[in-house]
């Protein structure tokens, strides 16, 4: 899987109008687009006008709402025009994306109310690959995306999915367009974005699954790194969350978060979960900085950030952490945030809690 980036907004669009052209002498407004309520022509449209709405609010930076305006075809464009215009608005939020600095976000009202270049650019895929589906699918033509288009869509904006067999199908069961063996249909769906909490010196960024593949593997899971890059702590948290997704387990807003420095844009480190809270509402927390950033506070600054975070839910009563005997630094961090220590787990480890 990749990265979401312009490169495949481009190449959806592209196989969007492919597919499309090859019926584009047809009446467009009196065939329905495959389950949704609309016709193909009003399909179209909407896919043109999110590309173009996602573009304008990434390259406007807008932050509380859309950019106010709409998308509005010239009286008498038929359905080459329309094409063209497809053509076109893909363009633009490939172009977007592939401008975008990676610490701008831009709003979206889905679920926290901003986003990131990937996560624009995979919300454009996301919409080209579906009502390019639904309007084959009314029109009598065979459609099929790159299997690697999908599965990204999927590590992006579907963190919460578990992997079918095959990426295609695994999207379109997910957002309630067929089966998928083994499991009920999807009645309502929604994308998830990833959460960012911003501290007075860094932006916490939730890890993807995307993201956490690459840097499972030895990559740098698309950030910039100080010193020598992640540390095996980050490594292992990343490799944590790609099993939990895997197995359907996974929920987006309890991820790793790699901790970013606001001043530079370098990543310092790793905050987060290790799964989702139990029926208790307890969590376990966890925490690495790469060396040469230690001896700052940015662990402390993080830790306090997210643990407020956390504890402000309804869902999260207590959070768990443990730190070596011999790390006096790890000690510290758990101490100045506020957690209380239990004693002593072995002759290795000691545990914290910090309440509600």
């Amino acid at each position: 899987m990749r990265a979401m980036s312009g490169d495949q907004v481009t190449e959806a669009v592209a196989g969007c109008v492919a597919v499309l052209r090859k019926a584009v002498g047809r009446d467009w407004h009196g065939v329905r687009a495959g389950r949704v309520e609309w016709d193909c022509h009003t399909t179209a449209v909407h896919v043109a006008d999110d590309l173009v709405a996602y573009a304008a609010n990434l390259a406007g930076r807008a932050r509380d709402a859309y950019v106010p305006f709409e998308l509005k075809l010239d009286s008498g464009a038929d359905n080459a025009g329309l094409l063209q215009v497809l053509e076109a608005t893909g363009a633009l939020l490939a172009a977007a994306v592939a401008t975008a600095p990676p610490d701008v976000r831009a709003f979206h009202p889905y679920p926290f109310r901003a986003a990131d270049r990937h996560g624009f650019a995979a919300m454009g895929v996301a919409e080209v690959l579906l009502h390019t589906h639904d309007m084959a699918e009314g029109l009598g033509l065979a459609y099929e995306p790159p299997a690697e288009l999908a599965e990204s869509v999927l590590a992006t904006i579907f963190p919460h999915v578990q992997p079918g067999p095959e990426p295609w199908p695994t999207l379109l069961w997910a957002t309630g367009r067929g089966e998928l063996p083994g499991r009920d249909p999807v009645a309502a769906w929604r994308w998830y974005n990833n959460l960012v909490l911003s501290t007075e010196r860094l932006t916490l960024t939730g890890v993807r699954p995307a993201a956490a593949r690459d840097l499972a593997l030895d990559g740098d899971g698309g950030f910039d790194w100080l010193g020598d890059g992640p540390e095996e702590g980050t490594r292992d948290a990343a490799r944590m969350l790609v099993k939990a997704y895997e197995a359907g387990v996974h929920r987006p807003e309890f991820t790793s978060f790699v901790l970013v420095r606001t001043e530079d844009g370098r990543a310092v480190g790793t905050l987060g979960f290790h799964g989702a809270p139990d029926e208790d509402g307890r969590v376990e927390i966890g925490y690495n900085l790469v060396e040469d950033a230690r001896g700052r506070g940015y662990a402390t600054e993080a830790l306090r950030t997210l643990a407020g975070w956390a504890l402000a839910r309804d869902d999260v009563r207590t959070l768990y952490a443990r730190a070596r005997k011999d790390n006096a630094a790890s000690q510290g961090v758990l101490t100045r945030a506020g957690f209380t220590p239990l004693g002593a787990l072995d002759d290795r480890l000691l545990a914290y809690e910090l309440h509600a």
